[in-house]
Parts: structure tokens; C-alpha cells; sequence
């Protein structure tokens, strides 16, 4: 699946790559020492900020997860 904004695209690709490279091999074995994938992941949340302000989608009211953040309460 291609990302919002089409220079994010390759970004995209390559966080999920880590991503889910890292989960196979390490969290679904029992190693939660970390993500080695958060800088990846913010290169691409910022490609991805930029590319919705640049096509004018209105995102007010949407709660963004990632690297650091919480989960909203249900």
C-alpha cells in the first residue's frame, strides 16, 4: 500500500521493513529492549504531516499515535 503523499512512499516501505522485521525477531520472542525503528517511523510521520498540509486534508480531532506516545483511554 502506498503512503498519503507519494514521496513518503519509499519511507513507508522501509519502516514497515523494520518494523516488522524487529516483531518477528525480537518482540514475538520475548525481547521488548527496544525499538530500533522510531527514527524511521518519525522520518516518515513527519513526510506524512507534511504531504497532508500540502493537499489541504482536514484532520482536526484525529488523535496521532507513534514513538513515545500513549494509547487514548477507551
Amino acid at each position: 500500500m502506498n503512503s498519503v503523499g507519494e514521496a513518503c512512499t519509499d519511507l513507508k516501505r522501509e519502516y514497515d521493513q523494520c518494523f516488522n522485521r524487529w516483531f518477528a525477531e525480537k518482540f514475538l520472542k520475548g525481547d521488548r529492549s527496544g525499538d530500533p525503528c522510531t527514527e524511521t517511523f518519525r522520518r516518515y510521520q513527519r513526510c506524512v504531516q507534511k504531504a497532508i498540509k500540502e493537499k489541504d486534508i482536514p484532520i482536526d480531532g484525529v488523535e496521532f499515535m507513534g514513538p513515545g506516545k500513549d494509547k487514548p483511554e477507551s
